[in-house]
């Protein structure tokens, strides 16, 4: 698959792509990037893993400009950033990841393209494009993403349980790609989130506040939140939500279920609104 960059994105890739090779370092252009210019969102951010110092090649490209943009990084994860104008770019070296039961912060130790891609949550975000020299512009897709991304489904790259249970935030970002991009979560992936509900409470309200956000912003919100209610997910994080199920009945007649009528209000304006508050 051809993927079309604009002409200012060739040339900063390009312009990687060099600083990389004289690094001797292989390096590639990874996950959202990826997906969004094959499903023809707007992009807006990249990610590049090289197989080495992902700060190093950070700082070799801001050199190659003047004035030189300021660089941010970040020793700990190893990662840097850099902001252009037009693009905010991410430099991180290829990692590969194991969990401890406790906690969804991984430990991380250097590894190949394979075994960040591995790592990936979704194969749709597991897509890679080859910034190397001798192959520059190759898609690198071992788990389909492509596939899958024509299919509208959303699955794990390896075994979905273990997936969900190493980073139990994945759960909340597969409903809300779902609901962002009208896909279907596949059977036995939405299966493992039904099995990994408890899983979730090892995950900060503040990382599941960001995700409910951003179902709340998408174009109809309610998929989400249904998806959150047949996962088992709602009933974890926000039980006054599920408590609306149901009819109310008076003098002996039913009257609309609560939890749907507040679904569809959202929806009704959400057609009128992007102000998230108004949304809540």
């Amino acid at each position: 698959m051809d993927i079309q960059f604009t002409h200012k994105e060739a040339l900063i890739f390009k312009q990687i792509s060099s600083v990389a090779a004289q690094l001797n370092m292989p390096c590639y252009l990874i996950g959202g990037f990826v997906r969004d210019k094959i499903i023809d969102r707007p992009v807006k951010d990249a990610d590049i893993v090289c197989i080495g110092d992902g700060i190093a090649l950070a700082h070799a490209f801001a050199e190659t400009f003047n004035p030189k943009p300021i660089v941010a990084f970040f020793k700990n994860f190893g990662t840097a950033q850099i902001k252009l104008a037009d693009l905010e770019i991410e430099f991180v070296g290829a990692r590969k990841e194991s969990y401890q039961q406790h906690s969804r912060k991984p430990e991380v130790e250097m590894g190949t393209i394979e075994d960040d891609q591995n790592r990936r949550d979704f194969t749709m975000n597991a897509l890679a494009i080859s910034l190397n020299e001798v192959d520059f512009g190759q898609l690198i897709d071992p788990f389909e993403g492509v596939k899958a991304i024509e299919n509208k489904i959303i699955k794990t790259p390896l075994e979905p349980i273990q997936t969900f249970s190493d980073d139990p935030l994945r759960m909340l970002r597969a409903i809300r790609f779902a609901t962002q991009l009208g896909f279907e979560i596949e059977a036995s992936t939405f299966a493992a989130i039904n099995e990994n509900v408890h899983r979730l409470k090892i995950v900060s309200q503040e990382r599941i506040t960001d995700e409910l956000n951003k179902i709340m912003l998408c174009k109809k919100p309610s998929i989400g939140w249904e998806l959150l209610n047949k996962s088992g997910l709602l009933k974890l994080i926000f039980p006054q939500m599920l408590d609306l199920h149901g009819a109310a009945y008076l003098d002996g007649i039913g009257h609309k279920d609560n939890f749907y009528h507040t679904l569809q209000v959202l929806d009704n304006i959400a057609e009128h609104t992007q102000n998230l508050w108004l949304r809540w």
